[in-house]
């Protein structure tokens, strides 16, 4: 088949999709595939470099590395004759315009299948709020939370009341981004504390999320093909699992599948599986848990492209059955032309 693997994108994850994006042309290469390296930043004409993009996956893309890309030009690839022959496009974006609708809602018009959920519902599990309130709408536990913005930060009454509402252990982030970028974790939080994360945050949106912190594991289930996969425990070795963690090495211990009891397993898989559907995806996911003390999961959001590598967790989840990463990418093919 004739594959465009898409990756690169105009999102603070440039890095992360470059380097899961060669990982998958390999990957699809060694399975006799014919595959077009496609960055949609690049525009149409100088998408010839597409496949010698490098890439620094340990560094956030900075806005000024982001700004010399118009958006325009992702109009102008997906529309050029390099789809013309194409037979399906496997997305390796992540973030804005990649992971929020807006490529699949271009690549549907081209009448192009895509790997990965619709338009629909890469919108709404990009969005943590419209996320939440469907969680909880179907009864999936997740944290208590509150939408913030940046200027409740000098609202001393507000603040206090979110303090009261949360308690003083609290997770500040944005409602619109990945791999924990713009993500504070406080502890026993002051309010000039959570003034300042507030400040901090509204740099990456204008939709803030407070959240109540849950003490305990940090859990992750892949689902592929209406399929929860194995229990991943993340345990990282220092603070919490933020973007060092997620792309240094040796930062962080993965133990699949978790070492958790079997009932709990297969609740939060059954858990996965409903935030999964309760969201509308498609194809395949990746789940977020926190697992308190208590053995209570809680539902934190629903990744549709997740990182992709072959090191990466929906790759391990799906390695722990037997499948590994070329027949992985070949199955997620499949699954998109059905």
């Amino acid at each position: 088949m004739n594959i465009a693997v898409i990756h690169g994108g105009i999102s603070t994850e440039r890095n992360v999709s470059i380097a899961g994006g060669k990982a998958v042309m390999e990957a699809l290469r060694l399975k006799g595939h014919n595959v077009v390296a496609v960055d949609p930043a690049l525009g149409a004409d100088k998408n010839r470099d597409a496949e010698k993009l490098a890439s620094n996956i340990e560094a956030v893309a900075s806005n000024e590395e982001l700004a010399q890309y118009n958006p325009r030009q992702i109009i102008e690839c997906i529309n050029s004759d390099l789809f013309d022959d194409i037979d399906c496009a496997f997305l390796v974006l992540h973030g804005k315009y990649g992971e929020d609708g807006v490529i699949q809602a271009l690549l549907e018009l081209r009448g192009i299948p895509y790997t990965g959920s619709n338009v629909r519902a890469s919108a709404v599990a990009m969005d943590k709020i419209t996320s939440k309130n469907i969680f909880t709408a179907n009864g999936i536990v997740t944290p208590a939370w509150e939408l913030i913005h940046a200027q409740d930060a000098g609202d001393e009454d507000f603040l206090s009341d979110l303090r009261k509402h949360l308690g003083k252990n609290l997770v500040i982030k944005p409602a619109d981004q990945g791999s924990a970028i713009g993500l504070y974790i406080l502890k026993n939080a002051s309010l000039i504390d959570i003034a300042d994360a507030i400040k901090a945050v509204s740099k990456y949106s204008e939709h803030i999320i407070a959240e109540r912190y849950i003490e305990g594991r940090e859990l992750t289930v892949a689902i592929v093909d209406k399929e929860a996969l194995p229990v991943i425990e993340i345990i990282p070795d220092e603070g919490f699992y933020d973007y060092k963690h997620k792309y240094s090495k040796g930062h962080t211990q993965y133990v699949c599948p978790a070492e958790i009891p079997d009932d709990v397993a297969d609740f939060i898989q059954n858990m996965a599986l409903a935030a999964h559907n309760a969201l509308g995806c498609s194809g395949f996911s990746r789940i977020d848990f926190r697992l308190d003390h208590d053995m209570q999961p809680f539902c934190l959001e629903v990744n549709t492209l997740p990182g992709f590598t072959a090191t990466s967790l929906v790759p391990m989840a799906a390695q722990a059955t037997g499948i590994d990463f070329p027949a992985l990418c070949e199955k997620l093919i499949h699954i998109a032309l059905r």
